[in-house]
């Protein structure tokens, strides 16, 4: 008598991990302090970025630093957590290709954030992830409508609403400076598509940078599939640089707090 055929098992979904950007100074803090580690809520800036990345199902980080990378390392130093060095700050194109040889042979999908948007929520980074899977994207942005879109990557679609390109404001036309759509600096990419249109980004732009933003363009001309996810509180996406975005981002923690009945939890 022969065993009954096995049940067929869905195919599992490719892990994911993290790539955080922590290497920048933040000089418009006007602090000694790396600019990720002022404290938002009475936890660094940084911090709330891993543990929304942990809840949203990445099993590893990769955090690039460079200012400070002591103090950074030091603080949200954690066994899931490997650190790399962008020793020449020359744009987050090629902070992204520091970490080539710490995710060497990891082929699942990556969630690229911004050290300094602490209020990004594990809810929306769990949104992005499934629209990508959902979508078998390439990449997958994150993007939010500003009400005032000054100093943030616009994202330029098609009549038909597909994703065309990002293009950052010092480049923009004045047409693409009307566009309310911003990158959040927020993705999620499969790593064989990312590390390699990264190998093919030039600095032949205003600020003479690696724009990890050209990728997106790349991998559309390459016909892959590129998606993009409106963030649904537009808040989320505020990078802190300033220590007037500092306290914009700690009345809004605090905001969260009162709707969830602990306003004195840290």
């Amino acid at each position: 008598m022969t065993a009954p055929a096995a049940e067929p098992q869905p195919a599992a979904e490719p892990e994911i991990r993290s790539i955080i950007l922590a290497a920048g100074e933040g000089t418009r803090m006007r602090s000694p302090l790396p600019k990720v580690l002022h404290p938002v809520g009475g936890r660094p800036m940084l911090s709330w970025v891993l543990a929304a990345a942990r809840a949203a199902g990445a099993r590893r980080h990769v955090v690039v630093v460079g200012f400070g990378a002591d103090s950074v390392e030091a603080a949200v130093r954690a066994p899931d957590v490997s650190f790399v060095l962008q020793r020449d700050r020359l744009g987050t194109g090629h902070a992204v290709q520091q970490t080539r040889a710490a995710l060497d042979g990891f082929a699942g999908t990556l969630l690229v954030l911004a050290g300094d948007t602490p209020l990004l929520s594990a809810a929306t980074l769990c949104t992005l992830v499934a629209a990508h899977r959902a979508r078998r994207a390439s990449a997958t942005i994150l993007s939010a409508r500003f009400p005032d879109p000054t100093g943030y990557g616009r994202i330029v679609r098609s009549p038909t609403g597909g994703v065309l390109r990002i293009v950052e404001q010092a480049d923009a036309t004045s047409d693409e400076l009307g566009i309310d759509e911003i990158n959040t600096g927020s993705y999620c990419f499969q790593a064989f598509d990312l590390f390699e249109t990264l190998n093919a980004i030039t600095a032949e732009n205003a600020k003479g940078e690696y724009y990890l933003t050209d990728t997106i363009g790349m991998l559309i001309g390459l016909g892959r599939r590129v998606e993009a996810v409106v963030a649904p509180d537009w808040r989320e996406a505020l990078g802190v640089n300033t220590r007037e975005a500092l306290g914009d981002a700690e009345a809004v923690v605090l905001e969260r707090r009162r709707a969830e009945g602990r306003e004195g939890a840290v």
